[in-house]
């Protein structure tokens, strides 16, 4: 198999490309096209599904709970005290990359300022604003514009300038790559020890909490196998939670919750959005591919198979804030959130990588290989098809095959299919509790006698899941099945 992949890459490449895609749309349909043939094995299918979705519903309810707990607790903790013990506590330096690119400056500002706030010492953080020098003469004015803001407020400040490079594909991970290779020069020249040496990768519009940076340094300087570790802290979109539209919030919400729960599982645990790592391990993997899109689930997947099973990422229990996509109207927001989604999607592109991976990297064992490999399908394939799987399907055979409604299995189908959905409704309980303790405090501005509708927004969630999260995916798998690639764009923030 590995002769097979090594040959053809290209052509191994596409045909993945094309079957993934396919497997979802066979899932998708399978009620449709198995119901005249095998209407039983779709019930079990469903019923199975329905089982599956009740424990995943489980898990987000339970791990969010612990993760707000622990989030509650260690939080408090005062980091910086404690990396002041440690021998190497004055060798740390953080780089922070902020990719950038028609952003408003007002927004790099606000991400800026929060970084001031940092109780590490500041004159051992590096900032490179990483821009895009197609963006022409107004990356220009608002890189000179915060360099004289900012230049003096840390250890260096400076601005990089990404050029079109033949088979780049334009985002943020070629424009990281870019100012990644411009830090090595700079640490060389500041002669600091690149073994300490950590780099964040910041969203322009992430807001770091003030401990990020102390606690990343304890955490750091008392890994063992630092090297080969990301650090992640969840990023929730609650920075203008109570500025955006109804449906919007309900996403963000959903998207944030989702993130806590995953913050206690560091067994599957793998960054997004924002996230810090050894400058030492982004060198040895040779900085972030320059080629896709979606980026940090991809260059974990990058780390992992060149590195070994040593790779993974590590939990920081502080909370991160970004902000949820708001346009100008209500039109636009909608039509923002739904390209942001399917960007999002656009990770379907990790799955022919982390395959082919699969069967050319014998230097790791199979079984890390298969956990990390089935991890990364079963997101992105679950991604677009759960919503029909558990709103049409349980109907779909009976209504194809009349027959088979005559049969007890069928006729008890959408009946036990209902009881487990409903059952697993009352989890939502929980994330509505969650979601009231973590998001911010309630502004003056905001009229009391809309406060309820942050309880009833729920019961829009079929219709949001559909058009922001199931629809935008399932568009993004069908552009890979038909070789139509996505181009980045910029989400509207303001």
């Amino acid at each position: 198999m590995m002769r097979i992949f090594t040959r053809n890459p290209h052509e191994m490449k596409r045909l993945l490309e094309i079957i993934f895609p396919l497997l979802t749309w066979s899932i998708i349909t399978l009620p449709v096209w198995l119901s005249p043939f095998h209407p039983a094995v779709v019930a079990y299918f469903i019923l199975t599904f329905n089982i599956y979705f009740f424990y995943k519903s489980f898990s987000v309810a339970f791990f969010s709970t612990l993760s707000f707990f622990r989030l509650s607790r260690l939080s408090k903790h005062n980091w910086l005290e404690q990396a002041k013990l440690l021998p190497e506590y004055r060798k740390m330096y953080h780089a922070i990359i902020i990719p950038n690119y028609r952003e408003g400056i007002e927004k790099v500002r606000r991400t800026l300022q929060q970084l001031t706030m940092q109780d590490f010492p500041l004159n051992r953080i590096l900032i490179i604003l990483a821009m895009e020098e197609r963006e022409g003469e107004t990356a220009k004015i608002r890189g000179n514009e915060l360099v004289e803001e900012f230049g003096k407020t840390f250890g260096y400040f400076s601005v990089t300038y990404h050029q079109d490079l033949p088979g780049e594909v334009k985002g943020k991970a070629s424009n990281s790559a870019w100012a990644g290779k411009m830090l090595e020069i700079i640490l060389k020249k500041k002669k600091i020890n690149e073994s300490y040496v950590t780099v964040t990768s910041c969203d322009a519009d992430s807001l770091l909490p003030p401990k990020y940076f102390s606690y990343l340094t304890y955490t750091f300087l008392t890994d063992d196998n630092r090297t080969y570790h990301f650090y992640w802290a969840p990023v929730l979109l609650y920075s203008n939670f109570w500025e955006i539209s109804l449906p919007i919030r309900l996403q963000a919400t959903i998207s944030s919750i989702v993130r806590l729960a995953c913050l206690s599982r560091p067994d599957s645990l793998i960054q997004i959005s924002t996230y810090s790592l050894s400058f030492a391990m982004l060198k040895k993997i040779g900085y972030w591919d320059t080629d896709i899109i979606p980026e940090d689930w991809h260059i974990f997947l990058q780390a992992f198979f060149q590195l070994g099973e040593k790779v993974r990422t590590v939990p920081l229990y502080l909370v991160i804030t970004r902000d949820a996509v708001n346009g100008t109207n209500l039109l636009k927001t909608l039509h923002s959130r739904y390209e942001q989604e399917k960007r999002w999607a656009w990770g379907i592109t990790d799955i022919p990588y982390a395959v082919h991976k699969f069967f050319t990297t014998p230097h790791i064992p199979i079984l890390p290989k298969f956990f990390r490999v089935f991890y990364v399908i079963e997101n992105h394939i679950l991604w677009p098809a759960s919503f029909f799987l558990l709103t049409f399907a349980a109907s779909i055979p009976a209504l194809i095959n009349p027959q088979f409604s005559r049969t007890a299995l069928g006729y008890n189908l959408p009946k036990m299919s209902g009881i487990i959905l409903t059952v697993t409704l009352l989890f939502i309980v929980v994330l509505i509790v969650l979601d009231s303790k973590s998001r911010p405090k309630r502004p003056s501005t905001y009229s009391v006698a809309k406060t309820p509708l942050l309880i009833f927004q729920w019961i829009l969630l079929p219709v949001v899941s559909f058009f922001f999260s199931s629809l935008p995916a399932l568009e993004a798998h069908t552009r890979l099945l038909l070789g139509k690639r996505l181009e980045y764009k910029v989400t509207e923030k303001f």
